[in-house]
């Protein structure tokens, strides 16, 4: 999508789906001065990439920098400085509203008793080494996506969204954390009902493997949030949802190259595969082979 402008502010959507979107976001002012007042239009939880900025609210002010995650709250009205006139850059995560309360239940039960529009009771939290540097690279993969870049791979959807989610679920635990918000008590659910949502999702995969099947399609299938879901099938099996599928498919794809499966493109879009290219570089890293080379063994 393009870029685009509002003062000295330049947007750059990275990615969209129906749980959230990514942009990144280039601030490039040239002053101290304090900006006119702003409002968010969403939820929005922003984490650095360089430089630094102020946020005036009333009297109040906060400055955020590379070491803290950023949190807007929607129809919250503020002011924004830059301590060095040196500008900032950044990615704003906007969650799906309904994804992004059950988030923040799972830490903080009393989101049901407030306002729609006042999730994030902090302005910022602490985006610890282990967050920043797993942002910092799963940018940098879905800049190398994008038409044009000299390396372009393209990103699978179900991937986008568990990481994405992982990284804002991490970021909302420590923010909670550091500022001593009460956390919810566990959950009563049972290991069993974990297990027989677990097994349905693999049915569900497994009768899927050409289908373009998003985080929030499996989640819907065994009536699950997509955040909650995820979570609960890593720790199930031991790997996230698009690592499991992309396994069924290359092993899929396997069994009938081994059986004389011939038309490389045919198989790669057979298996949900976006093309040839994306197919070989997903087989090679499972296997350590090309596609052909297994073709070739064969023959």
């Amino acid at each position: 999508m393009g870029d685009v402008a509002d003062n000295s502010v330049i947007y750059h959507s990275l990615y969209q789906s129906s749980l959230l979107s990514l942009a990144d976001y280039s601030c490039h002012a040239h002053n101290t001065a304090l900006s006119n007042e702003e409002e968010s239009d969403k939820d929005r939880i922003v984490l650095m990439r360089r430089g630094a900025f102020s946020r005036h609210i009333g009297r109040r002010r906060v400055t955020a920098d590379l070491n803290q995650a950023v949190f807007f709250s929607k129809g919250a009205a503020y002011r924004v400085s830059h301590p060095t006139a040196c500008g900032d850059r950044g990615t704003m995560f906007v969650v799906k509203p309904s994804v992004l309360k059950e988030m923040i239940r799972e830490l903080d039960p009393a989101v049901d008793d407030r306002e729609p529009d006042n999730l994030f009771t902090f302005l910022t939290g602490p985006c610890n080494p282990h967050v920043f540097w797993r942002h910092r690279q799963f940018i940098l993969k879905l800049e190398s996506s994008e038409p044009g870049s000299p390396r372009s791979q393209p990103m699978w959807p179900m991937w986008v969204d568990e990481t994405a989610l992982e990284i804002i679920g991490d970021v909302l635990e420590s923010a909670f954390e550091y500022h001593g918000a009460p956390s919810k008590p566990v959950r009563h659910d049972t290991r069993s009902d974990h297990a027989d949502r677990v097994e349905a999702a693999k049915t569900y995969l497994a009768s899927r493997l050409g289908e373009a099947i998003t985080l929030d399609d499996v989640a819907r299938a065994v009536h699950s949030s997509p955040f909650n879901f995820a979570r609960i099938f890593r720790r199930e099996t031991g790997l996230p949802i698009h690592r499991y599928l992309t396994r069924l498919r290359l092993r899929a794809a396997l069994e009938r190259l081994v059986a004389g499966g011939s038309d490389l493109t045919q198989l790669a879009l057979e298996l949900g595969f976006s093309s040839h290219s994306h197919f070989t570089d997903a087989f090679r890293r499972e296997f350590g082979q090309t596609p052909s080379e297994v073709k070739r063994a064969r023959i």
